[in-house]
């Protein structure tokens, strides 16, 4: 038997009763399953997301934990490592909650079994495993049997079975499982239940009606009867599990970012990049008002340059592994049809002109086009390709070594792709492929569609060409219409500011309720269906705006302590007479510092700055997210601060309403009429700003209110920031108030 390891994970107050072990289950898995070069970060990482988990020896207790990915990054092995290691550390029952439709069920199962060995004969029999099972006398009476041996203790550790049950995500199956638990018992049972593609269909779509959603139901009835257990959610897209109400259940309170190996290729590659990329005209991309009566000359590129590849696959490996293309029009199914017929009549019609005489001229010209297609390939692929003529060779081969096949539900359940048939598989298909769908070694994506209603989690779901393709990377074209491309280059900046700020808190001892939702999103996106949101977010943008407080008259401990900022700040600064008209009055006369870098000026002031309105933090949130951003592009970016009106005494006035907001805080335009010369003396606070360069502006007032017809000072020497973001620092962003 193997040596047991202890690995204890430090989590404030769990740590030291929530130790976590590698044993006998963990190691065989780490060895088999997982390559070399990535043993540590998913030992490490599985470690880490159990020891945050309730802890096997207590009585009873929940945890709700998250697990975040990338598409295709490798989630289905991390919770294979939790699995295994769940055994070996006494949690004695685990549900995967693994997808909404059987291919995907079976797909998680089958890799369930092999990569666990549940059906190698020679091993010992540690795992009892069912799949959608029911409530019969037969099923009970086989866990009864296990959870007895883990509580008489007369069995050593090594002998005794955990129970694994796959599940779809179907609230008619789940309700089967609840009642089949229920009358098991589980008291005193250590649970452990991963929930794979957790932002689908678990979360409660009818939060909005103050009514639960049928699966949330289901979900939530299901960990009623576990009294001691830790539900994991894993997901590439956790925008809606962090955004959905903090007293849900099913809001997660710890993180664990999990890293994909070496040899995994994602957005910021695909992106960052465009080497990869090619754009689908507008009269390509089928709309209401633009109908294709025919295959678009993209779509037939597209499967030269697959086949191309297959070609080169098929002499340089002999056609082991897959290479794969995948046509993803829509979700409707009868362009799926449309879109089949023409990749299928393609293939039967240059089959035909391919086995005409080499000299017969249409033959010429479909080897002149595959060339075309080849000096593209070439580019990326390199030497990996022989020359062109040798290439030409093997086009016939590689079509009769192509299979193609429409996937989507219609007329029945999704087909499974025999993957060991042929080396080529070309699949058409739209919702069927958009989460969770493995597609092997896909090189060829094909997606004339846009982005939809623009909710990020979606689109980034459409991502299927994302993965574990490095060694073959050469070989790879995403063909997308350029909305969608901006879409997906606006989401690559949204999921690393997201994946970066999740980092940065999951080292801490702190639940994930505490962690400030707020995040970098495109304005053109919505994070997520509003359906399972009970809490309003506000989106917006800077770009050649003013950002100021509206409610400038709050407390006095706040405006005390505001005084005491910017006052320690400018004490580090140097200051010099602002330009202007020598007939401009005291109040129109400000003083303006050199370059600031930045970065101190976040740090020593914007980021300490004190603001108490709620609407008004959202939107300084949402500011300084921009702030960071641009720091993150331009560590050396600098900025100018101004103090304005200096030396005025007495001070500028400004009133303010009951609720204490600034009617008007800049000063307008001298003079104001004739209209020919407004301004020429001084043109207005708003215009006391460098315009491609960020500028504060601190104000100091006296502020009034009106009582009795009389204005009243209210507060004295007010400080007040204003500040000019320039278009070219302009990005979208997400604040959710915590509720």
């Amino acid at each position: 038997m193997q040596e047991t390891k202890t690995v204890t994970i430090g989590v404030g107050a769990l740590a030291g009763e929530n130790e976590m072990n590698i044993g006998p289950e963990g190691m065989d898995f780490l060895d088999r399953v997982v390559p070399s070069e990535s043993r540590d970060s998913v030992r490490d990482d599985a470690l880490a997301i159990l020891s945050r988990g309730t802890p096997p020896s207590a009585a009873n207790g929940s945890e709700t934990g998250l697990v975040v990915g990338y598409v295709q990054s490798g989630k289905t092995m991390s919770f294979e490592a939790v699995t295994a290691l769940a055994r070996d550390n006494q949690i004695q029952v685990v549900i995967v909650v693994a997808g909404t439709s059987n291919p995907l069920l079976g797909q998680s199962t089958d890799r369930l079994r092999r990569d666990l060995q549940l059906d190698d004969p020679s091993r010992a029999r540690r795992w009892l495993q069912f799949t959608n099972p029911n409530d019969d006398d037969a099923t009970r009476q086989r866990i009864k049997n296990v959870l007895e041996e883990w509580r008489e203790g007369d069995i050593p550790p090594e002998g005794r079975k955990t129970v694994l049950i796959t599940v779809l995500k179907n609230f008619r199956r789940l309700a089967y499982l609840t009642e089949l638990l229920e009358k098991v018992g589980m008291a005193g049972v250590p649970t452990l239940i991963i929930d794979d593609e957790a932002d689908q269909a678990s979360l409660n779509t009818a939060v909005t009606k103050a009514s639960e959603s049928s699966t949330y139901s289901a979900v939530m009835s299901l960990r009623a009867v576990l009294p001691n257990h830790t539900y994991l959610q894993y997901t590439a897209t956790p925008q809606a599990p962090l955004l959905i109400s903090l007293i849900d259940s099913l809001s997660p309170t710890f993180v664990r970012v999990i890293e994909p190996g070496s040899a995994y290729v994602g957005g910021r590659e695909f992106f960052d990049d465009r080497r990869y990329i090619r754009v689908i005209p507008p009269q390509d991309v089928p709309t209401k008002t633009n109908q294709l009566t025919g295959p678009p000359e993209s779509l037939l590129q597209a499967l030269r340059v697959f086949l191309l590849g297959v070609a080169a696959g098929l002499q340089k490996s002999s056609g082991t592994g897959n290479r794969s293309m995948l046509v993803h029009p829509s979700q409707l199914t009868m362009q799926h049809q449309e879109y089949f017929r023409w990749v299928r009549d393609a293939f039967e019609g240059w089959k035909r002109v391919l086995a005409l005489s080499e000299d017969d001229p249409d033959r010429l010209d479909l080897i002149e086009e595959f060339r075309a297609a080849y000096l593209d390939l070439k580019e990326t692929a390199g030497e990996a390709m022989e020359d062109f003529e040798q290439i030409a060779k093997t086009l016939r081969r590689a079509m009769r070594e192509t299979s193609y096949e429409q996937v989507n539900s219609k007329g029945g359940q999704t087909p499974k792709i025999a993957w060991g048939h042929t080396y080529g598989w070309i699949l058409v298909g739209g919702q069927a492929m958009d989460r969770g769908f493995t597609v092997e070694g896909l090189t060829v994506t094909y997606m004339p569609r846009g982005k939809g209603v623009g909710h990020a989690d979606t689109v980034q779901q459409r991502a299927r060409f994302f993965g574990y393709k490095r060694p073959y990377l050469g070989f790879c074209r995403v063909y997308l219409e350029q909305g969608t491309i901006d879409v997906f280059d606006a989401y690559v900046v949204h999921e690393e500011d997201v994946r970066g700020q999740l980092k940065d808190f999951q080292g801490r001892d702190r639940s994930l309720k505490e962690w400030k939702r707020a995040f970098i999103l495109d304005k053109s996106l919505k994070p997520c269906r509003q359906s399972v949101l009970a809490l309003p977010y506000m989106q917006g943008e800077f770009s050649n705006k003013w950002v100021a407080p509206s409610v400038v008259n709050v407390s006095e401990a706040v405006l005390a302590e505001n005084r005491n900022i910017i006052d320690a700040f400018t004490a580090t600064i140097s200051f010099a007479d602002m330009d202007g008209d020598p007939k401009r009055t005291v109040a129109m006369r400000h003083k303006v510092s050199g370059e600031v870098p930045l970065s101190v000026a976040l740090e020593g002031l914007l980021s300490r700055y004190m603001i108490v309105n709620s609407m008004d933090s959202q939107e300084y949130t949402g500011f300084l997210l921009q702030l960071v951003t641009a720091l993150e592009k331009n560590p050396d970016e600098t900025c100018r601060i101004v103090l304005m009106s200096a030396d005025a005494s007495p001070r500028r006035s400004r009133t303010v309403n009951d609720d204490g907001e600034v009617s008007n805080l800049y000063q307008g335009a001298a003079p104001v009429s004739p209209p020919s010369q407004r301004g020429k003396v001084y043109p207005g606070d708003r215009e006391i700003r460098f315009d491609d360069q960020i500028t504060i502006q601190l104000h100091s007032l006296d502020l009034l209110q009106e009582n009795d017809g009389q204005d009243v000072t209210v507060a004295t020497d007010v400080r007040v920031i204003s500040t000019w973001v320039p278009a070219r620092m302009a990005e979208g962003w997400l604040v959710q108030p915590k509720g």
